[in-house]
């Protein structure tokens, strides 16, 4: 959105300094911003107004279909794996869903994520990719990266696509992603994220999250799926991680 005002304030500058190439190239940006805007805001089931007066889980805004109430805490003992568990997991495995999130931008582990992909696939595993509308920091930027690392495009799938899959996938492993698999979302209407849509991985028969530490994401808010009894949490820097799994899978 803050792109998008820029944009606009270009074309209002162009028009003050009477330069048609300011003025097409801010409503551009302007109405480039405003689509993806829009885009993200319907992903996670918010309007524009409350995004402007307040950010997720801060007490600022209120997201559009969250009744009022107190938020669930979640319950359960969190179950940590190492990477030569996980690789391991997804050796045994038929069908794997990877979801990336940010975490996999922060660290630029998509290039480590294509070897694992290559390698699965190769022992004859069904591998797909499953992405979220607002996964990293716009539309669009998980398939950039994935693109870049020259994954596939026909196994690079977005939600609606995969989400019937989950209950015939043997491992799900979420790299660095945190709001967008969160269950909260569909099971607790007071969560600050009720109704937001979401990619079911705890539906498969294990989980996997990588993350640094238990931190919320950008709702701030607690996610139960991290604490399910099919669920294990790789935690550490994605690439160092996917380095060890991917080490321990050409071993």
């Amino acid at each position: 959105m803050l792109n998008s005002y820029s944009g606009w304030a270009a074309a209002a500058t162009g028009f003050m300094l009477n330069n048609d190439l300011l003025i097409v190239t801010g409503a551009l940006v302007g109405s480039s911003g405003a689509i993806l805007s829009y885009i993200m805001c319907r992903a996670m089931n918010r309007h524009f107004i409350s995004v402007i007066a307040g950010g997720f889980g801060t007490g600022g805004g209120t997201p559009a279909a969250a009744p009022s109430g107190e938020a669930q805490q979640p319950a359960g003992e969190v179950v940590s794996v190492t990477a030569v568990e996980t690789a391991e997991l997804l050796r045994e495995a038929r069908n794997v869903i990877i979801v990336p999130g940010y975490g996999m931008a922060v660290a630029q582990a998509q290039h480590t994520v294509y070897e694992i992909t290559k390698l699965l696939r190769e022992k004859g595993i069904n591998v797909r990719f499953g992405i979220h509308p607002v996964a990293g920091r716009m539309p669009g930027h998980m398939n950039v990266l994935l693109a870049e690392a020259k994954v596939p495009y026909d196994i690079v799938l977005e939600m609606d696509e995969l989400n019937e899959d989950f209950p015939d996938t043997d491992v799900a492993m979420v790299i660095g992603a945190n709001d967008i698999v969160n269950p909260a979302a569909q099971d607790d209407p007071n969560s600050p994220i009720a109704g937001m849509p979401v990619l079911e991985v705890w539906k498969a028969k294990t989980s996997i999250v990588m993350k640094r530490s238990m931190a919320s994401g950008y709702a701030g808010v607690d996610n139960p799926l991290f604490y399910k009894e099919n669920n294990r949490m790789l935690f550490g820097d994605a690439k160092k991680m996917l380095d060890g799994v991917l080490a321990e899978l050409q071993s």
